[in-house]
């Protein structure tokens, strides 16, 4: 986890369905960083790829949120996209 992967799930938490550039619009990092970021927070199951290039967060992105959950207990995906 990076400081910004906070950041990024809370943007999902209270805004839905979104797009990195969307993410960068609502205070996020840059989209071609919330990109990266997403594609990671996805391997690791606290978000989901909808389509290309749409996430939404998990129930285990919302437990982590809400100290529920250790990220480092998590284990990656062996998926990439």
């Amino acid at each position: 986890m990076q400081p910004v992967d906070d950041r990024i799930l809370e943007i999902f938490r209270d805004h839905g369905n979104l797009t990195p550039a969307a993410v960068e619009k609502f205070g996020g990092p840059s989209s071609s960083h919330a990109s990266r970021r997403c594609k990671q927070l996805a391997r690791y199951g606290l978000l989901e790829q909808i389509v290309t290039g749409l996430y939404t967060i998990t129930d285990e992105g919302k437990a982590y949120l809400d100290e529920e959950l250790d990220a480092s207990e998590l284990e990656a995906s062996a998926e990439t996209s």
